[in-house]
């Protein structure tokens, strides 16, 4: 009997635990306009390595995954993919903007200033740029961004000074 009691647990913890809820950056766009939100966008690649990593263990941690999708749209975007974009008023799609034998990049992805895979893009609720995170990031290293751009603190941080002061305070809630 206290096997498959203790057995529907474990399945019940496995299947709980939080996902990210990725949608497209129309979708967002749409979300945005009956309920503002920030919004957080992940360029990434088929071929990116560190892009499943940071799937796995910065967006697969369920306290990143809780507080992204309780103060964020989350999207997915395939950084060379062939997605086309309305974003501010111009279409994006992609072009052949391959240099150096460099996999051809979707439009959007340049105007966002992405120059590296994977990297982590934040618009406000009228879906203005915030910062742009180039490069893989931990749980623990995302957590302080999350935390400064839901509670507007990025609007108070104006020196190295103030940034370090801002990090020393916060409190991870992730254990590594």
């Amino acid at each position: 009997m206290k096997k498959p009691i203790l057995l529907l647990f474990l399945l019940t913890v496995f299947l709980s635990k939080a996902q990210v809820k990725w949608m497209t950056f129309s979708e967002a766009m749409e979300a945005q306009k009956n309920q503002p939100k920030k919004i957080l966008i992940d360029f990434y690649a088929d071929w990116c390595k560190p892009c499943k990593t940071m799937d796995k263990n910065t967006y697969g941690n369920s306290i990143i995954a809780k507080y992204i999708n309780d103060n964020f749209y989350a999207v997915k975007f395939k950084a060379d993919g062939d997605e086309k974009i309305n974003y501010l008023g111009k279409e994006f799609s992609k072009t052949n903007n391959e240099t150096n034998n460099k996999k051809a990049l979707n439009d959007f992805t340049v105007f966002m200033n992405v120059s590296s895979i994977p990297s982590t893009v934040f618009l406000d609720e009228k879906s203005y740029p915030i910062t742009n995170l180039n490069g893989y990031l931990t749980a623990k290293e995302l957590e302080v961004y999350l935390n400064m751009i839901a509670s507007n603190d990025y609007k108070k941080i104006k020196t190295k000074a103030d940034w370090e002061d801002y990090t020393k305070k916060l409190q991870s809630k992730i254990k590594e």
